[in-house]
């Protein structure tokens, strides 16, 4: 897995408010491990061990003024619907599993980019895991890097 992710760099990075440097804002959850069925063939048709890390690039600063829940992107409902997209029935493919999160992900407003990886785990004895990584930007964000 890749130790750091730069999509955010074009996506219209702010200048703080403190000190004038620039910053960005992500949410993420790393290194979910759950049992899915996922796979096309028979043996496969059973739940097997998967995991997966969301990185989400927020498109407003977290309002922590008011060290309050309600200024920021709160994770915990990111891991629920994780849980529930990827417990919800057999998926053949871990691209499509990839697709439902970031779909997912997306239906908040505030994410501007994300980055999803899906691993199976159990697939080769001699490999950690094998598996996909999905990344997607707005298109309000794609025309950001494009127009200067």
């Amino acid at each position: 897995m890749v130790s750091e992710w730069l999509l955010a760099d074009p996506l219209g990075m702010r200048q703080s408010r403190a000190n004038g440097a620039v910053s960005t804002y992500r949410v993420f959850v790393r290194d979910l491990d759950l049992r899915c069925s996922i796979g096309i063939h028979d043996h496969e048709k059973q739940p097997q061990r998967i995991r997966i890390s969301a990185e989400l690039v927020v498109a407003d600063e977290p309002d922590i003024s008011g060290d309050a829940l309600g200024g920021v992107l709160n994770y915990s409902p990111i891991v629920k619907g994780i849980k529930a997209i990827a417990t919800g029935g057999h998926i053949n493919l871990v691209e499509t599993l990839a697709e439902r999160i970031i779909d997912f992900c997306f239906a908040d407003r505030r994410v501007a980019a994300a980055r999803i990886v899906v691993e199976k785990l159990d697939v080769y004895p001699d490999a950690g895991g094998v598996g996909v990584v999905i990344e997607r930007r707005r298109s309000r964000a794609r025309e950001a890097v494009f127009s200067s």
